[in-house]
């Protein structure tokens, strides 16, 4: 079985020199593009209301991510508390979004690699970091801890995309998968509703640096599951706040059209899309006519890997690389399970 890479960083020493560079960061916090320089090391709280230590307001066995990740046994989801975007539809703003709720769920670094021994012990997959990017340092230092105890599972960095690409770069080697949320594909989109600047070359450059680390090439294992790459998340949002259509002519033209695209249905308002009338364009879900132009815009795109939802959301369906074998490739409304 081939290790993660953590496990060669760990062996050299290096794996505890990106940890301590990682925490040097909240010195000054320079974590995520908003660098509001708050010093998270003597007690202060960043932009994000995130401090020293991990806030995790849950750790479960998780089976709603692509196949390739949830398996049989499940994806070993951590959902860290807080976020460093407020976006207005946000579906877990229960825990993103009340940090006076989640400052009761911090946790000490020790804890942390706990969780992340006990979800191996009940069979997960991986270790899957949800909204890691303001916790990026505490995250590593967990890993650390944890692979000195044994743990050999491969880390996911399940990300919204507004990243910083110098830690981006120190977590080369740390982080085995990427899965980022591409969001929109115009600033003003990210300012109105996830209340961030810069959001469109922000998240176009983190995850630039994720391709650069990983290739368009999915690694899986003989039991199919995903061991190392990236899969770019792309959900369709009503009235095409997204952009879809350009963000993936984006990843086609500047990454490659071999870059798994996950495309996802599940939007639904909730949050204050559900109930301020400023966000009447995100006050319904998606329609058949919507969804069906992501579709076409995922084959105009040549758009080879990848996974999309239902249009019900309920199910994800595999798009498999049928290059180097004598199975024809599939249309794009040909998925398999």
């Amino acid at each position: 079985m081939k290790l993660p890479s953590y496990i060669s960083l760990l062996a050299t020493g290096e794996l505890a020199a990106r940890v301590q560079r990682l925490e040097a960061l909240l010195e000054q916090c320079t974590v995520c593009p908003r660098d509001c320089l708050n010093n998270r090391l003597n007690s202060e709280l960043a932009a994000c209301y995130s401090g020293k230590l991990p806030i995790v307001s849950s750790y479960t066995p998780h089976f709603g991510e692509e196949p390739a990740l949830s398996g049989t046994n499940g994806a070993g989801n951590i959902f860290f508390g807080n976020c460093n975007l407020r976006c207005v539809y946000c579906q877990n703003y229960q825990i993103s979004q009340t940090h006076k709720e989640q400052i009761k769920n911090e946790v000490t670094h020790e804890r942390l690699a706990a969780m992340m021994l006990e979800l191996a012990t009940q069979g997960c997959h991986n270790i899957n970091f949800v909204s890691p990017t303001h916790f990026a340092p505490q995250m590593a230092r967990g890993i650390l801890i944890a692979a000195h105890q044994g743990l050999r599972l491969p880390i996911v960095y399940n990300t919204n995309a507004y990243d910083s690409v110098e830690v981006l770069r120190l977590l080369d080697g740390v982080v085995d998968v990427y899965l980022p949320d591409l969001k929109y594909a115009e600033d003003e989109a990210g300012y109105l509703y996830s209340k961030v600047k810069g959001y469109k070359e922000c998240s176009r450059l983190a995850i630039a640096e994720m391709y650069r680390q990983t290739g368009a090439e999915l690694v899986l294992g003989e039991d199919g599951l995903l061991k190392r790459g990236l899969v770019i998340r792309l959900l369709v949002l009503p009235n095409d706040i997204g952009g879809v259509h350009e963000s993936l002519e984006w990843i086609r033209d500047t990454l490659s059209p071999r870059v798994a695209v996950s495309l996802m249905a599940q939007y639904y308002p909730t949050n204050q899309a559900a109930t301020n009338p400023r966000h009447i364009l995100l006050s319904r879900r998606i329609t058949e006519s919507e969804w069906l132009r992501a579709v076409s815009a995922l084959e105009e795109m040549g758009m080879e890997n990848g996974w999309m939802q239902e249009f019900d959301g309920a199910a994800y369906y595999y798009r498999p690389d049928f290059s180097n074998s004598d199975t024809p490739f599939k249309d794009i409304r040909d998925f398999r399970g």
